[in-house]
């Protein structure tokens, strides 16, 4: 019988649990709400609960391996201290890994909730074919991870993957971070929400004015309804978007050269709005991407993701493509961390 691990998703808003097999079967999941207004004991020991729970459970088909948690935030992954979480407030400096491992008197494992994503795309998902691959989240930011060889890159203080704090607009709009012109202020779901609006105040967006004037929510997802409808205004936002993230796609492509670059988040659903125009602007500025690309020349392979399947066409070839695990992707990474580890 296949041993068995406990995979933990840790939002600001949705707490995920899941247990899965060591073959990558996903045996069952949990889903509650994450109480951080009731504080860290609270939202801890609710996840410390459904962790007993399946995995007293599963116990008779297999081993318990232990549980991996991928947490949104900057993590000392030598003493499993979460350094900074901007979704978990009131988290700073508190010694996670360790308030688990006293609770369940188990194996845990503490990651950065983007590098579990693609850990997972790695393991079960879109790159599950090739050996080195990056993912690219686009949110309410923009997350990314790294793995080399089958293993998460860590860098050297466990920050490694910082894609949306690449400059792509010099002098460009203030960042959180302390920058200017951050990927993540071009192309994540905030960005595509201020960029409209900026649109539609200097008077550049008379369509998207008036379908703003009776959508009281007003987000990404609405922009992008727009977009399969037509309104051309929307169309112009996310091709920009995908300009933006073509710029930072071709930098991170130069540098690392990987074999496949995966495209997650909530807002990769808009795919078909921005990748054409995301995969005209790296094949303009990657030299790497220019020698490697998929061999059609008007990109259509590349962006109806028909080249995530890895074959003796692609085999040596840059390929960029979409998550295929969805939300999973993090549960699926996260519950691989204990199967891998020593």
């Amino acid at each position: 019988m296949p041993d068995f691990s406990i995979g933990v998703d840790l939002g600001g808003t949705n707490l995920r649990i899941a247990a899965v097999n060591s073959e990558g079967q996903l045996l069952e999941k949990v889903t509650l709400g994450t109480k951080v207004a009731l504080g860290r004991d609270h939202v801890i020991n609710e996840m410390c609960d459904s962790i007993r729970h399946l995995s007293g459970k599963y116990r008779a088909s297999g081993t318990f391996l232990g549980a991996g948690i991928g947490v949104p935030g900057i993590i000392d992954m030598q003493t499993g201290m979460l350094r900074k979480s901007a979704n978990l407030p009131g988290w700073a400096d508190y010694p996670v890994r360790a308030e688990i491992e006293q609770r369940l008197g188990a194996r845990v494992i503490l990651e950065n909730d983007a590098n579990v994503a693609a850990l997972g795309e790695k393991w079960m998902g879109a790159a599950r074919e090739v050996p080195n691959m990056a993912i690219v989240t686009l949110g309410t930011g923009i997350g990314g991870g790294i793995v080399l060889d089958g293993k998460i890159w860590h860098g050297m203080h466990g920050m490694a993957g910082e894609f949306g704090h690449v400059t792509v607009e010099p002098g460009g709009h203030p960042c959180g971070c302390g920058n200017r012109g951050c990927a993540e202020q071009y192309a994540s779901a905030t960005a595509v929400v201020r960029m409209t609006r900026e649109a539609i105040a200097s008077g550049e967006a008379p369509e998207l004015a008036k379908a703003s004037g009776s959508d009281a929510e007003f987000s990404a997802k609405s922009i992008y309804n727009l977009t399969i409808q037509g309104n051309e205004d929307a169309r112009r936002i996310f091709r920009r978007f995908g300009r933006y993230l073509g710029i930072l796609l071709a930098d991170v492509i130069n540098v690392l050269n990987l074999d496949m670059y995966v495209i997650g988040g909530g807002v990769s659903s808009a795919w078909d709005a921005f990748a054409p125009t995301m995969f005209e602007e790296i094949r303009e500025r990657s030299l790497v991407y220019a020698a490697t690309a998929p061999a059609d020349p008007l990109g259509k392979e590349d962006a109806e993701g028909a080249s995530a399947q890895v074959d003796s066409r692609t085999a040596r070839k840059t390929i960029i493509t979409r998550a295929l695990l969805g939300s999973d992707a993090g549960l699926f990474g996260a519950a691989r961390t204990p199967l891998m580890a020593p």
